[in-house]
């Protein structure tokens, strides 16, 4: 049943509609790699990836295919390119874990292969691999309305997702675009004004502040938000 009160969205490349889609003859594929952008989308993690076993779990109910037709389907969307496999130890087990072709996805499985990246190192500052959440994930958002990621403004994204609501995020985001205003310099002042005059009414500042009266100062960003 469709929930009528609230409308997400999943951000997909324009390149997937005009070159990857019309390619596709395996209805499988299509479904399995739409749903693999799906849940990308809603991960907390750089970079964002989904495991099979991810995968495997949830495809009785969200897609609906026989264990077999999902390995085909991962093989043609892999083979096609629209999704990048690699093969981790994760937390002791070795799994295939699959990525968005994206440029900043490309150059952080280069990374982890020359060994520069660790997944356990994400792992071990409690940001749980393939642990999906909501709302948006800044990274994608990023990618989607601004540009491609690189380190500096990667660390800058990651503050701030500690610093600030992910719905907070998720609709400064929006106002930017709405705005034609594509730049995260721009973002974050929406981010920091909020934090300092609040999001919306006093009653939500006053919620705010009673659940974390100093969320918005510490971190290397502090001294950009009011008190």
């Amino acid at each position: 049943m469709v929930d009528k009160g609230r409308f997400d969205f999943t951000p997909v490349p324009d390149s997937f509609f005009t070159q990857v889609i019309p390619q596709i003859q395996d209805i499988a594929e299509l479904k399995l790699t739409m749903y693999v952008f799906y849940l990308l989308h809603h991960k907390q993690l750089y970079p964002p990836f989904v495991t099979y076993q991810e995968l495997l779990s949830h495809n009785a109910s969200m897609l609906g295919m026989e264990e077999k037709a999902l390995n085909n389907a991962l093989d043609l969307a892999v083979k096609r390119g629209s999704i990048l496999q690699l093969n981790l130890d994760i937390e002791g087990k070795w799994q295939n874990v699959y990525f968005a072709n994206m440029e900043s996805n490309r150059e952080a499985i280069d990374k982890i292969k020359r060994g520069e990246l660790s997944i356990k190192e994400l792992a071990s500052k409690g940001e749980r691999v393939g642990q999906a959440v909501q709302p948006s994930n800044i990274f994608t958002l990023y990618e989607q309305n601004i540009g491609m990621l690189t380190p500096m403004i990667v660390e800058e994204l990651k503050e701030a997702a500690k610093l600030y609501p992910s719905q907070w995020i998720d609709e400064a985001f929006k106002e930017a675009v709405l705005m034609n205003k594509r730049s995260w310099k721009y973002i974050a002042r929406i981010l920091e004004r909020w934090a300092s005059e609040g999001r919306d009414s006093g009653e939500r500042r006053q919620d705010i502040k009673k659940s974390s009266p100093d969320k918005y100062i510490r971190g290397k960003y502090g001294h950009l938000v009011k008190r």
